[in-house]
């Protein structure tokens, strides 16, 4: 099984895919080509993809059973002791740290004893 998800990318792009695989919903192709077509079809989606976002993931003999590509992500996979995670960035977790005041907001005051 092949799952590709688009974000973002040419109409074009959508419909070379529908060549091979089925689109169940906008931008999420499903299909069981072969590795070699899977592989091409990865190959024309990073080329042609733009300014989008490509995620590929696939059927494997692995631990997890699948593994996934990503193209233009945030997010990108990490092999953690065999097994492949997610990356996110950590982007302004310690701006907004520094940026909160300590205490119940107006709102939230507000909110649990009523309007004052």
């Amino acid at each position: 099984m092949t799952v590709i998800v688009l974000t973002n990318c040419p109409p074009g792009l959508r419909g070379f895919l529908t060549r091979w695989l089925l689109e169940i919903s906008a931008g999420v192709f499903i299909g069981n080509p072969s590795s070699r077509i899977r592989d091409l079809l990865w190959d024309e989606v990073q080329q042609y993809a733009g300014q989008g976002r490509a995620l590929l993931a696939y059927a494997t003999n692995n631990e997890q059973g699948f593994t996934f590509r990503t193209h233009d992500h945030a997010w990108h996979p990490t092999d953690h002791e065999g097994l492949t995670l997610i990356r996110r960035p950590n982007i302004g977790t310690s701006q907004t740290s520094s940026a909160t005041k300590p205490g119940w907001s107006a709102a939230s005051k507000r909110r649990r004893f009523g309007k004052q």
